[in-house]
């Protein structure tokens, strides 16, 4: 019996070890994308900025003035704007595009003048 409680033993300190190790990766990913956002961060949230605005103007077009289904219009999303999302408002008549914890941005249908984005807030 002496000789399981060694292997039993054996078998948490290596247990422990691996999940030291996955906590150093973890914390060196961090610390990569923490720079990589100090260095690009500026232009990740211009670009950010650009493809919710435009992507939500365009959307609601093609939904409220095209009458298409949000998911016909999603189709034509350009190229790069995969990480834009798309979701509306039947009520309000409007759609807002989301860039992941970057960038949001909404357009309404406005009589006379088409889809509209709201202001931005600084």
């Amino acid at each position: 019996m002496a000789t399981g409680k060694r292997k039993t033993t054996r078998r948490k300190a290596r247990s422990t070890s691996r999940g030291g190790r996955w906590l150093w990766v973890l914390l060196v990913v961090l610390l990569l994308a923490a720079v990589a956002y100090a260095f690009w961060g500026e232009t990740l949230r211009g670009y950010g900025r650009a493809g919710t605005a435009y992507g939500a103007r365009v959307a609601c077009s093609c939904r409220y003035v095209e009458g298409r289904t949000l998911a016909d219009c999603k189709k034509d999303k350009l190229a790069g704007m995969e990480l834009v999302f798309l979701s509306d408002d039947d009520t309000e008549k409007s759609v807002t595009a989301t860039f992941p914890l970057v960038a949001s941005d909404t357009a309404r249908l406005r009589d006379g003048y088409g889809c509209v984005l709201d202001p931005w807030k600084h």
